[in-house]
């Protein structure tokens, strides 16, 4: 009984024990302080403002182009251009110091070697030459016409039409196209426009100015102007005359304006 009762106090005593324990637990339970506020977010900067473009410069004006220059007078074709395949006269290009040709056979091959270098030697060249012995006249040397010159242009229908006219820078030219120095205005110098032909105007043969029938250097030439003018431009007669205007030297065919050409014209 002793044993019994000593247990149930000491059963007693921890139930109390246990219930005090919870008692002060329970009293223990504080309120929590409140949290501090929270720090308000600052206000972002602005942005700045953006630099603007610059304005941009302006294109300088274009420049004007240049006058284009005048072409040179007397200007033809150009040496080494093909001639126009109508062509059946020209002024020889090349010259002579004097008025030894060689006779008619030396003219001629001169006329034909100038033509053939221009590719026109098919045809059969004669120079416009009067001769005393055998008696021939430079006009019945030449074919009938119509004559036309390197650029195809055309002098005269027929050998009438042909002695009938003057003579012209423009017309009578070389086979390259090239005028022939004269008095015409912007001409180049020397003056050359003295041909040889020991004829007449009108094609016959002068007695006494074919310089030995073109195989000496003495005595007197007949001369024609290509370009149809005598000093200071002058058109009057006998300047005008292609065929026949006044006489020349046989040893130096210079003096009075010339440098030994011939006129070529396709044979008959």
């Amino acid at each position: 009984m002793k044993l019994r009762n000593f247990l149930l106090g000491s059963l007693s005593s921890a139930f109390l024990s246990v219930a005090g324990c919870g008692e002060s637990s329970t009293s223990a339970t504080g309120t929590g302080g409140s949290g501090g506020a929270a720090g308000t977010t600052g206000t972002a900067g602005t942005t700045g403002t953006a630099g603007t473009t610059g304005t941009a410069g302006t294109t300088g004006a274009a420049g004007t182009t240049g006058a284009a220059g005048t072409t040179g007078a007397g200007g033809g074709a150009g040496a080494g251009a093909s001639p126009s395949t109508m062509m059946n006269f020209f002024v020889s290009s090349d010259t002579s110091a004097t008025a030894n040709l060689g006779g008619l056979t030396g003219a001629d091959a001169r006329c034909q070697r100038l033509a053939t270098a221009v590719g026109a030697g098919n045809k059969t060249w004669r120079a416009y030459l009067s001769t005393a012995s055998p008696a021939t006249n430079a006009r019945d040397r030449i074919g009938d016409g119509p004559y036309y010159n390197s650029q195809g242009m055309m002098l005269a229908a027929d050998k009438d039409a042909l002695h009938a006219r003057s003579g012209d820078p423009a017309l009578f030219i070389d086979e390259h196209g090239g005028r022939i120095n004269g008095q015409w205005a912007g001409s180049p110098t020397p003056n050359q426009h003295d041909i040889l032909t020991g004829s007449t105007a009108a094609g016959m043969l002068m007695s006494g100015n074919t310089c030995g029938d073109w195989m000496a250097t003495t005595g007197n030439s007949q001369v024609g102007h290509s370009d149809g003018l005598g000093p200071s431009m002058n058109p009057a007669p006998p300047y005008n005359q292609w065929a026949g205007a006044h006489t020349g030297q046989c040893g130096d065919t210079a003096p009075g304006g010339g440098a030994g050409r011939i006129y070529c014209f396709v044979g008959n």
